[in-house]
């Protein structure tokens, strides 16, 4: 049963019980003898017990673990709660909603295919790579050494000389 229906049928069968309490109190001009509770020299205690057997009747225990079982909404919140503290790990607080973590990634919803063709694009020191002729201007002149199709060792040859 879900918490919903659970919250509804307590409604319900409060409802009912007041009703039932007030008919019985209005009807019969304060006599209490008509009072299905135990307690009937008391009409606070009266009401009192039928508070006691809603609360019984409804299911709500904090202590289960099952699912077919409901928690008060103090456990329910406290779980929750315990959840987003355990989800959130001590992130620091300008990155605790998912819109603060997707400005922080530009709002970009390829960020990784982005970040890999960023990757990609970078000149690479640890094996070779394939490069048209304007990526490669690009890279010699990024790294200032000057214009790829200079011939370095001749140039530099005819700097000793």
């Amino acid at each position: 049963m879900s918490f919903a229906t659970n919250i509804q049928n307590l409604a319900t069968r409060i409802a009912t019980e007041f009703k039932a309490v007030r008919t019985l109190v209005n009807g019969n001009a304060g006599d209490l003898s008509g009072l299905t509770t135990t307690a009937k020299a008391n009409l606070v205690a009266a009401i009192n017990e039928v508070k006691a057997a809603v609360s019984a009747a409804s299911g709500i225990d904090d202590g289960a673990t099952s699912t077919g079982s409901t928690w008060s909404s103090s456990k329910i919140q406290q779980t929750l709660t315990a959840a987003i503290d355990g989800i959130l790990n001590g992130v620091p607080s300008a990155l605790d909603t998912l819109q603060e973590l997707a400005a922080a990634l530009g709002n970009d919803a390829n960020f990784s295919g982005t970040v890999t063709t960023a990757l990609g694009n970078r000149v690479r020191f640890d094996a070779a790579q394939t490069l048209t002729a304007p990526q490669q201007a690009q890279a010699c002149a990024n790294i200032g050494v000057g214009d790829p199709a200079t011939n370095f060792v001749t140039t530099f040859e005819a700097g000793l000389a």
